[in-house]
Parts: C-alpha cells; structure tokens; sequence
C-alpha cells in the first residue's frame, strides 16, 4: 500500500477545493447574471467618466500645451507644486475655500437633523407630506435661479431685507458687495437650497429606531427632551458619523458655480475660493498644467482628511466608513 505524505494529502485537497470554488463561482454568476449586467451599466459609467479622466492628472508635472499634446508636452516634474505652494494668493483662496466650508459645516449642518426630528414628530400627514415637499423643493432648483432669487432680495435699491430696515430707518446694506456679509450670504443660499434634500437621510435612519423605546421611557416619565437626548440622536448617531467623514472630506471644495454666480470683485478677498481661482487661471488664462496640480493637491488634502477622519471615529466611537 502506497505511503500517503502530507504533501501528496495537501495537494489533493487543493485540487478538490480549487475546481469546487471555481464552479461555485461560475454557477453564481449565472445565477445572478441579470444582477451582474444591471450593476455594470453604472460600473462602466463611473469608469468611462471618472477614472479613465484620471489619466491627464501627468499634465500636472508637464509643461501641457494643447497643439503639443499631452505625450509631446515637456516633463517639469514638480516645479508647479512648487510653484503653488510660493503663491501668497494661492494660501488666500485656500483660506477662504477653508473657512467657507467649515461655516457652512458649523450652521448647515445641524439644520437637517433639527428638520428632521421636527418632521418625525408631526402627526399629520398631510402637514407632513406638504413641509416635506417645500423643504425638498429647492434642492431641485439651479444655483442660477437660486442665485437670481437672492440677487432680488438683498439688493440695496428694491431688495425685500433692504426694504424692511429703510422702514426701521436703517441704512440700506450692500450685502453682496461688503465683505463682511458675503461669506453669510453663501452660507445663508446654500442652507435654504439643501436642508430639506439633506434631511432625507436622517428621517430614513428615524425608521430604523424600535418604537418600543419609547414606549418603555414614557413609562419611565422621560419626557420628549429627554427621548430625543437619550434615544433619538444615538440611534441615529452612526449616521451622522458617516455624514461627518463625508462632509471632512469636502472641506477643501467648493460651490465654484455659487460662488461664480454670487461674487464681484468687491468681494474676491473674502469670496474667492479654489474653483473660481482655477477657473479663471486654468480657463481665462490658460494655466492648464498649474491648474491640474492645484486639482490635485486639493484632492490629496482633501482624500488624507477623510482618512483622519475615519480613524478617529472608529477609534472614539467604533464606527466608520471602513
């Protein structure tokens, strides 16, 4: 009788298992194969119209030119980052671009939870349904109109605000032309536009709550402070995590066609952020290759930012995105 070694058992075993996991594959795949090509349609889009893009990122270490092209254009290596990272006006936008977003994570933020707390407490549905379809409502509109909505109110000639404070005797205020309010006015533009899209998400996450719960603190004598506080925020709290590494990541971005529709040059030391200053150096002046690599970095910020961000929720509250 032939002597069997562990190597020969081992081999054995991986040439059943081998064939097995293959056929159990295979078998899987033409089982859900409808699935497969549903879910390739929008894999082939993200592919096509975002990563295959990815590849002019070599633009940002070449001295791009368009009738040379992007293989013929002469290699520069880092002498536009290090260019960038000389500019004073560079750090301005990048400041502005920063504070910007981060005022609008400080009031913005907290809005959709507040909406949505308020809307999970309404009885009626038809008070309901109808809050809810004005607060989504202006999501679905362009910043153009938005933008033309907001001109109208606060002009200092016929604009409604200007109007209330000249019957208060107060000066009229340039609101779009005065540094001191243009960086609110953003803030104020982009809360009205997505408080009630935003508010979705935690009126989903609502629902995922056992309303035993509540019941159980009633009897307890909690009141709807009390519920809220100890049941509603931390049973929707995971979202909001999730939120926050997302919103983290965005800090370095920006509304460009806002702040384009919005801004003058009265206002470009407080309004101008870093898609505006791209458009106009990449676009207006034809700064192709700087322009790519201020793109870049900001991405880089912005993808090591949302790893931080990731870390510490997982290391203080044991969630995250992965």
């Amino acid at each position: 009788m032939a002597k069997i070694t562990p190597s020969h058992a081992i081999n054995s075993l991986e040439a059943g298992v081998i064939p097995k996991k293959k056929n159990r594959l295979k078998a899987r795949i033409v089982h859900n194969l409808d699935l497969y090509l549903i879910i390739s349609i929008p894999l082939l889009v993200l592919l096509i119209y975002s990563y295959v893009p990815m590849l002019g990122i070599v633009i940002a270490f070449k001295n791009y030119r368009v009738f040379d092209g992007i293989l013929d254009s002469k290699w520069v290596g880092l002498a536009h980052f290090r260019t960038l990272l000389t500019d004073p006006k560079f750090f301005s936008v990048l400041s502005n671009t920063m504070l910007i977003n981060l005022f609008k994570f400080i009031f913005q933020f907290p809005l959709p939870i507040i909406l949505a707390l308020l809307l999970n407490e309404v009885r009626s549905g038809v008070v309901k349904r109808m809050t809810q379809t004005l607060t989504y409502l202006p999501h679905f509109l362009s910043w153009v109109v938005i933008a033309g909505i907001f001109v109208d109110i606060l002009s200092p000639s016929t604009g409604i605000i200007n109007g209330i404070l000249k019957a208060f005797d107060i000066s009229p205020i340039t609101f779009l032309g005065d540094d001191s309010y243009f960086r609110s006015v953003l803030v104020a533009s982009t809360a009205w536009k997505e408080t009630g899209w935003s508010a979705i998400i935690y009126l989903a996450a609502l629902t995922s709550i056992d309303p035993d719960l509540y019941a159980a603190s009633s009897v307890d004598g909690a009141g709807k402070l009390r519920q809220t506080w100890h049941i509603t925020l931390p049973g929707i709290s995971s979202t909001i995590v999730f939120i926050i590494i997302l919103r983290v990541s965005t800090l370095l971005g920006s509304d460009t066609e806002q702040v384009l529709l919005l801004y003058n040059p009265l206002v470009y030391g407080v309004g101008d952020v870093i898609g505006t200053y791209v458009y106009r150096e990449g676009i207006q002046n034809g700064s192709y290759s700087y322009t790519t690599a201020v793109g870049l970095f900001v991405s880089v910020i912005g993808f090591t930012l949302m790893i931080l961000a990731n870390k510490i929720s997982r290391k203080y509250s044991n969630r995250g995105i992965w």
